[in-house]
């Protein structure tokens, strides 16, 4: 994804939100809004990771083009995610999805199944200041931009994380989990699609690609031919456990954020 692509997404970002957020800001409160650019329905969900209450509820339903937005308290931190592919478990409150899945709960109070692409986030932080990026440590279901807007921040200075190209396309074969076959003409069935691309980690287990053991730190820990894969499809988002720090983004106080699944219309 080129420089004109991403400088057209963090546009539209502004231009969304130059109304919006005033009124958050004002108040001092962080709001994330995600849109769905997908083709198909997701099911965001959300995770607190420093035993805060879940924003947005834990996770709900998101239709193709809809947006929704919920506000985070000050000092939050957790991450987000789309699920895909859900239907109704047999529970009233369940939720069965085929990628991103929280233990069949709607509303998560747990991480989500690997391979899913995350968005990170850590509120006012070091120095007062956002943290946030997009990772493929735990695999790639679908594409994640981050922008951070808002009237009293310099959005584009703060840098734009994300994941949009297309890793399932490129997923080699080991790593592909693959959905059910589709009926296809004549007597055969077209190959099952690929729905999800799993990290080394989670396919071969190995230190070597887990960041573990004798490979446990940055200096024994370094990128791979699958960590390669990821960062050249996404050279905007981690791509192992200590890729390139500038993987991670910050942004000062006042900040908004427009999280879009799909920015490249998969």
């Amino acid at each position: 994804m080129g420089a004109i692509r991403i400088a057209s997404l963090l546009l539209l970002a502004g231009v969304i939100w130059s109304h919006a957020t005033h009124g958050a800001e004002a108040a001092g409160t962080t709001v994330f809004t995600l849109r769905n650019n997908c083709s198909h329905t997701i099911w965001p969900a959300t995770l607190s990771g420093n035993s805060a209450a879940a924003v947005g509820g834990g996770g709900f339903e998101l239709a193709p083009n809809a947006t929704a937005s919920f506000p985070a308290p000050a000092g939050w931190s957790g991450r987000l995610w789309a699920r895909t592919g859900c239907v109704a478990a047999p529970s009233s409150s369940g939720l069965s999805c085929a990628t991103g899945d929280c233990s069949g709960a709607a509303s998560c109070t747990l991480g989500g199944s690997p391979p899913v692409t995350l968005a990170e986030f850590t509120l006012g932080g070091a120095d007062g200041k956002d943290f946030y990026d997009v990772s493929l440590v735990d695999g790639y279901n679908v594409g994640i931009g981050v922008a951070a807007t808002g009237a009293r921040v310099n959005y584009a200075s703060c840098g734009y994380a994300g994941c949009v190209g297309d890793v399932n396309a490129l997923c080699p074969p080991e790593l592909q989990m693959s959905g059910p076959a589709k009926a296809a003409g004549g007597d055969g069935a077209a190959p099952p699609p690929t729905v999800a691309c799993r990290s080394a980690c989670e396919a071969f287990g190995t230190a070597e690609y887990c960041c573990t053991g004798a490979h446990g730190g940055p200096s024994t820990c370094g990128p791979t031919k699958y960590s390669r894969l990821f960062k050249a499809a996404c050279p905007a988002a981690y791509s192992y456990a200590y890729d390139d720090p500038t993987s991670t983004f910050t942004c000062g106080t006042g900040a908004q954020y427009l999280v879009t699944f799909c920015p490249g219309h998969q």
